[in-house]
C-alpha cells in the first residue's frame, strides 16, 4: 500500500471546499463542512493521512513539507478552486518529483481531460465515485487496470479508462468518523445554524430530485438515492458518540435525507433510543406525521432549499416543489418546534426584479429561523450550465464563479436583468430579512438566554458585515 496523503488544499482564506452539493466559496459567516468525500477513501487506505487545510488555517508553506513524506497525494478540487489547487499540486511535485498526484471531485468527473491538461504535475484524476478507485491506486495497481481513472500515458497522451460501476452496496463504505478522530479537530468545523461542535456524515448518496443547478447528483452521486442500512448508520453514530463526547449535534448531509421517509423514520426511532440531537437536509414537502416522528426522536433542525418564492422559477429549475406545499410544511415545522435554516438562490432562469421582490417577501412570510442566500452558480456538468451557454446567459470566457478573494460573483445575466442587479440583490435580501423588528427581537431573545450564543452571534455579526464590505471591494 502506497503511503498516501489526502489533502483539501489551502486556498482562499475561509474557503469552504467541503461544501458538496452546491457551492464551494467563502461564506457570509465563516463556516466549514467536513471533508467527508476525502474521508471515505482515506478510511480505505491503511496508514493514510487526511489534511483539511482551510479549517485548520494551514498555508501552503505549512502543507508543502508533507510532499516529501508520501508516495501518493490525492487532492480534492472544485471548479472555483481548481487554479489555486493546481498551484499546490505543482509546488508539491517540485518538492518531491516522485510523488504521484491525483485529483478528485465533481470538477474532474465532468472535465477529466481539461483537468489533466491544466498541469503536468497531475498524474491522474479519479472520476465518478472515487472511493475504491483511489484504494486501487494506493494498492499500486497499474493505471491501465483501474476503472474510473483518467491518466497521462507514457507518450504523454491522456487515457480515459471505462467508467467505474456505481456503488450499490453502500454498507461497503467505511466509517468516516474514525478518520475524523485520527486526523481532524472537530472544533475547527462550525456552521452558523448548527450547535458547536457538530459532526456530519452521509447515510446515502444521490438525490431523486432533478434540480438543474445542483452539482453532485448531476456529476457524481446520480439521481438514485442509494443508502446505507439503518443498522450501519446507527452503528457509526454509536461509535461517534464514544469518539467525540463533546459533539452536541449530528448532521446527515445526504442531499435529501427525507426522500426515503420510512427509512428516515426508522433511523429517527433508533436515534431517539440513543438520545442524540440531530439535523438533516430536507425538501419542503415532508408530511406532518413524519415530522412529528422525527421531532419526537431528537430532530432539531432541517436545512431546506426553498430557492425562490416564485412557482414558475421552481418549474424552470425542475425543483419538483409547490409553493403552497412549502408554506404548509413550514407552518407545520414552526408549530412542532422544528428549527429551519432556509436557503435561497438569486439569478435562476426566469428571475426578474419582480421575482426577486417576490422571493424576499416569501422568505419574510414563512420566516425560517436563519437563511442563506446564494447567487445562481452554473457549474460545468449541470443542466443549468448547458442551458446558460446555449441561451447566452453565460459568457464562457468570463465564467468565474468566485472573485479573487473567493467570494461568490453573479456569473449569469439576462436581457432584462444584469450581473450587477443580481449581485446587489443578495445584500438587499439579507438586510430586509434580518433587519425586521420581529427577527431582531427573536435573535436578541436567543442571545439573552445563552451567553455562549451571544458570543457566537456577535462574532457572526462582525463576520457578516465584513463579508458585505468585501463584496463592495473592486475585483
Amino acid at each position: 500500500m502506497m503511503k498516501t496523503l489526502f489533502l483539501q488544499p489551502p486556498s482562499f482564506d475561509g474557503f469552504d471546499g467541503g461544501a458538496g452539493s452546491r457551492y464551494q466559496a467563502r461564506r457570509e459567516i465563516r463556516s466549514f463542512w467536513y471533508p467527508t468525500w476525502l474521508a471515505h477513501p482515506a478510511a480505505l487506505v491503511p496508514g493514510s493521512k487526511l489534511v483539511d487545510a482551510p479549517p485548520a488555517r494551514l498555508r501552503l508553506d505549512q502543507v508543502l513539507p508533507l510532499a516529501g513524506d508520501y508516495e501518493l497525494a490525492v487532492l480534492h478540487t472544485s471548479t472555483p478552486s481548481y487554479a489555486a489547487d493546481i498551484k499546490v499540486a505543482e509546488a508539491m511535485k517540485d518538492m518531491n518529483p516522485r510523488l504521484k498526484i491525483g485529483l478528485v471531485g465533481a470538477k474532474v468527473a465532468v472535465e477529466p481531460e481539461a483537468s489533466l491538461a491544466g498541469s503536468r504535475a497531475v498524474d491522474f484524476v479519479a472520476r465518478e465515485e472515487f472511493d475504491f478507485t483511489i484504494q486501487e491506486v494506493a494498492q499500486g495497481r497499474s493505471f491501465a487496470d483501474i476503472d474510473g481513472v483518467s491518466y497521462r500515458g507514457g507518450d504523454g497522451s491522456i487515457v480515459h479508462n471505462r467508467a467505474r460501476a456505481v456503488l450499490e452496496d453502500m454498507d461497503r463504505l467505511p466509517f468516516v468518523t474514525e478518520v475524523y478522530k485520527r486526523d481532524l479537530r472537530v472544533e475547527d468545523y462550525f456552521i452558523g445554524y448548527l450547535k458547536h461542535p457538530y459532526l456530519s456524515l452521509y447515510t446515502g448518496r444521490g438525490c431523486r430530485s432533478k434540480c438543474t443547478f445542483c452539482l453532485w447528483p448531476q456529476t457524481v452521486g446520480g439521481h438514485r438515492y442509494r443508502v446505507r442500512s439503518v443498522a450501519h448508520v446507527i452503528e457509526e453514530i454509536r461509535l461517534a458518540r464514544g469518539l467525540f463526547p463533546q459533539v452536541k449535534e449530528f448532521f446527515f448531509d445526504d442531499d435529501t435525507f427525507t426522500d426515503d421517509r420510512p427509512r428516515a423514520e426508522a433511523i429517527a426511532r433508533e436515534l431517539g433510543k440513543l438520545g442524540v440531537t440531530w439535523s438533516c437536509n430536507a425538501k419542503a414537502n415532508v408530511p406532518r406525521a413524519t415530522l412529528e416522528i422525527l421531532r419526537d426522536n431528537g430532530l432539531r433542525l432541517l436545512l431546506v432549499g426553498y430557492e425562490t418564492g416564485n412557482q414558475q422559477i421552481l418549474n424552470n429549475i425542475k425543483k419538483g416543489m409547490r409553493i403552497d406545499i412549502a408554506r404548509r410544511f413550514t407552518k407545520d415545522c414552526h408549530e412542532l418546534g422544528i428549527t429551519i435554516h432556509g436557503t435561497f438562490i438569486l439569478g435562476l432562469p426566469g428571475e426578474t426584479k419582480e421575482t426577486i421582490e417576490e422571493t424576499i417577501l416569501f422568505a419574510a412570510e414563512i420566516n425560517p429561523h436563519t437563511i442563506q442566500v446564494s447567487l445562481a452558480a452554473p457549474y460545468p456538468g449541470t443542466e443549468l450550465y448547458r442551458q446558460a451557454v446555449e441561451e447566452g446567459w453565460l459568457d464562457i470566457a468570463h465564467a468565474e464563479l468566485i472573485d479573487d478573494n473567493g467570494v461568490q460573483i453573479a456569473p449569469l445575466h439576462y436581457p432584462h436583468l444584469s450581473h450587477t442587479e443580481i449581485f446587489d440583490s443578495l445584500e438587499t435580501f439579507y438586510k430586509r430579512f434580518y433587519f425586521r423588528r420581529k427577527k431582531i427581537a427573536s435573535l436578541v431573545g436567543e442571545m439573552i438566554k445563552s451567553p455562549q450564543m451571544m458570543r457566537r452571534r456577535l462574532r457572526e455579526g462582525v463576520e457578516f458585515f465584513q463579508f458585505l464590505r468585501q463584496r463592495e471591494l473592486p475585483g
